[in-house]
């Protein structure tokens, strides 16, 4: 017969392997460092600059003057690592995302990212201040830590269906260096919880959901979008981010800052779009007035759907005129 000794110790045995096993299966694979992992030695400090260039000269189609006019909610930012994401072109937006994009809420996207937080795959949460304008300027400053190398970031366009520009997984480490900076335009997307078309929608939920996906020139195709201008190859960038590192003190803790930039700041200049006319159908041909065998004429017209801007195409004739046919004759009296 065994020991009891013996047995303890094959029963111990056989329970380290189903603990190395249980660990093995909830851990996944081990990573190897390609290049994306963040071997800086301490974190590094970043000024945050947003700057929208949504004007009636860039995107002259619909733009929002009032009720409310264009501007920009507050950003959003977090800093993390390859477990996280706050959101991503081509999967479905998240019920914080949704909230976000759609009404500019940010409970829910707060409440995900510090649930995530205690599993240590997000660093820090960031807010600037919201812009009363298309043009504008916001900022904060950034503390990145080696951990938490990675930055995401949204902001609304208001007014708008469920629109936003953002950053996704930015890494602002190489290897064991940060980045001293970095500059990236922006594009409009579309969260796919709202279809509606324009700046000024009423909401209109898509059901099912769709993935988030850019807003292009000529995406959707569809005339009435906001955003289509089937001249252009590519849009204009409609917002741009600047993140640039500044030197810490190591005696002194650098006050974090979250603020609007002064007026005085010029934003990226970018050429203006043309918008060309847009006219409705013509209209069935009236009756016509005089004698039908000769001199008698009909008319049709059409009117101006989308005026034209910054040296678009001009809108064409809104009234034409032919001349009679016998059977749609009417005789004066």
């Amino acid at each position: 017969m065994m020991s009891s000794e013996h047995l303890t110790c094959s029963w111990l045995q056989q329970l380290l392997v189903v603990l190395l096993k249980l660990c093995i299966t909830f851990a996944g694979p081990l990573r190897p460092l390609n290049g994306t992992e963040c071997t800086a030695k301490g974190p590094a400090s970043y000024i945050l600059v947003f700057t929208g260039h949504w004007s009636p000269q860039s995107f002259p189609k619909q733009y929002p003057l009032f009720r409310p006019p264009a501007q920009w909610s507050k950003l959003i930012a977090v800093s993390h690592n390859r477990r996280f994401r706050l959101w991503e072109e081509g999967a479905p937006a998240s019920a914080g995302v949704q909230n976000f994009s759609e009404l500019g809420v940010t409970v829910e996207l707060m409440k995900a990212a510090k649930e995530a937080r205690k599993g240590r795959v997000v660093g820090a949460m960031y807010r600037t201040a919201g812009i009363p304008n298309g043009i504008g300027h916001s900022s904060t400053e950034l503390l990145i830590q080696p951990r938490n190398s990675m930055l995401s970031l949204m902001v609304k366009m208001i007014p708008s269906p469920d629109w936003f520009v953002g950053v996704d997984s930015l890494n602002l480490c190489e290897g064991s260096h940060w980045k001293q900076e970095v500059s990236v335009d922006l594009q409009p997307y579309d969260a796919g919880t709202d279809s509606g078309f324009t700046f000024s929608s009423p909401n209109f939920p898509t059901c099912p959901q769709e993935n988030i996906t850019k807003i292009t020139s000529q995406m959707p195709n569809h005339p009435a979008n906001s955003f289509y201008y089937p001249r252009l190859k590519e849009l204009p960038p409609i917002a741009s981010i600047r993140i640039t590192q500044q030197s810490r003190s190591p005696n002194r803790q650098t006050p974090m800052s979250n603020h609007i930039l002064p007026n005085s700041i010029s934003p990226q200049r970018f050429s203006v779009t043309p918008l060309d006319c847009e006219v409705s159908l013509w209209s069935s041909w009236g009756l016509c007035l005089g004698p039908c065998s000769r001199g008698g004429v009909r008319h049709r017209t059409r009117y101006i759907l989308l005026r034209p801007a910054n040296a678009g195409v001009p809108c064409p004739e809104l009234e034409e005129q032919a001349e009679c046919v016998p059977h749609s004759c009417m005789k004066l009296q």
